[in-house]
């Protein structure tokens, strides 16, 4: 039996992250229920994702403008630079409040199982920006993984010849946990007691 519309749009949404046939299915209906409006909005929404956003040529941001508003305000620190994995950990970060630097974005994290060096990472472009700007410290917002860990162990490495400090999120994520599903609270305690490394 070949797929009709509807079975199309179950498969493309159910490949989403955290999304299954039955969630895929509700989200189809959902939209099929709908009005013709909001399912054409969302759309032209999608299709023009890749044409709008692009990543900041400074932190590696998602974003509409090259520089990144974060990195094109002036009133940031930005002395201050909060390295992230992932371009979504930024927003989280940004929503707690509690950080008034930069941001730099790694794009994943040293994981030589799944064939991920330092060289798959823009490591070499936040050397560039240390080496570059007067930046007093870094702060590894990495997810306290194994490779979370590694990552943030070849990073401390890596900068140990700039006269950079170079601290990590205390302790208040769970380990083994995720910066996406950590609660604002818990975030701004780590950010405030961040330890040297």
């Amino acid at each position: 039996m070949t797929p009709n519309a509807i079975d199309r749009l179950v498969t493309l949404l159910s490949k989403l992250p955290g999304v299954g046939k039955k969630s895929a299915s509700r989200m189809a209906y959902h939209i099929l229920d709908g009005s013709s409006a909001y399912a054409h909005a969302l759309a032209d929404e999608l299709a023009a994702l890749h044409q709008l956003i692009r990543r900041c040529g400074i932190c590696g941001a998602f974003t509409e403008t090259d520089p990144c508003p974060i990195c094109a305000d002036t009133g940031r620190d930005h002395s201050l630079i909060c390295v992230v994995e992932r371009a979504q950990d930024l927003r989280i970060i940004e929503e707690s409040h509690e950080f008034n630097g930069v941001f730099h974005v790694l794009g994943g994290l040293i994981a030589p199982l799944e064939g991920v060096g330092p060289g798959n990472l823009a490591i070499g472009k936040l050397a560039a920006r240390v080496r570059e700007h007067q930046v007093r410290e870094i702060i590894l917002a990495l997810n306290p993984t194994v490779e979370g860990d590694t990552t943030a162990l070849y990073l401390q490495k890596t900068l140990k010849e700039f006269p950079v400090e170079v601290s990590r999120l205390a302790s208040g994520l769970p380990v083994g946990g995720d910066l996406e599903y950590t609660d604002r609270l818990t975030l701004s305690r780590s950010f405030r007691g961040r330890v040297k490394v």
